[in-house]
């Protein structure tokens, strides 16, 4: 990872239990298979994310053992939440450490775009303007915030969940900034419900995800019909 000499940018992923993850896939997977998933899908956007050029440092927001495991071997660093807190509450907390840090920008993915790739997030910086300023990358369906680039780190009252987009939007013109929508297909993707997930099985890719579910044959299992 190297530092855009105009802007310093840490990446926050939240990452909640492993253990429980995607309970929304429970009807085509496993809970363990459920986990395993999960933790290749964090890995993929590990591995974007500590390739791309424009981004300074790492930082998975997680109390999980597994999870923080996986940020040593990435050379994240970790927040930890003091309880298990939802997405919103995650990303609030990194902004408020980030804040007091002196860090000038966040960026907050979540850890289910196992698609997104570094040139991505780094066009996705390229493109955010001088701070006070917010860039937005939707989920396919604009209804997700798939990604969110502040400056300063908490710039924007965050709102996420399932009808974030638009609420975003409206919140950063209620304080003043005109937010910037930088859509990206591979960030675009995140797989929370079984048809997200025949979406993605649909597709070739080079990705940990992708492998796990060869592995499982989840097509021949779930969508053979299709």
């Amino acid at each position: 990872m190297t530092t855009d000499a105009s802007i310093s940018v840490a990446a926050v992923i939240p990452v909640k239990n492993l253990h429980n993850a995607k309970q929304r896939l429970s009807s085509v997977l496993s809970q363990q298979e459920r986990r395993d998933f999960f933790e290749a899908m964090v890995e993929d956007v590990l591995d974007a994310v500590v390739a791309a050029r424009r981004v300074s440092e790492v930082f998975l927001v997680t109390r999980d053992p597994q999870a923080k495991i996986l940020a040593a071997r990435w050379g994240a660093s970790v927040f930890e939440e003091p309880c298990n807190r939802g997405h919103t509450e995650a990303v609030e907390f990194a902004a408020e450490a980030l804040t007091n840090r002196g860090d000038s920008a966040m960026l907050t993915l979540p850890g289910d775009i196992p698609l997104v790739r570094p040139d991505e997030i780094d066009e996705l910086i390229a493109a955010h303007r001088p701070g006070p300023a917010i860039t937005i990358s939707p989920a396919r369906d604009e209804k997700g915030s798939n990604a969110v680039l502040c400056t300063p780190p908490g710039a924007l009252p965050f709102r996420f969940g399932e009808n974030s987009f638009f609420p975003h939007l409206e919140k950063a013109r209620a304080v003043g900034i005109d937010p910037q929508v930088v859509p990206k297909s591979g960030i675009a993707l995140d797989v929370d419900t079984p048809e997200d997930l025949a979406l993605f099985a649909s597709k070739v890719s080079e990705t940990r995800a992708y492998r796990f579910l060869q592995s499982v044959e989840i097509r021949k299992r779930c969508f053979s019909a299709e």
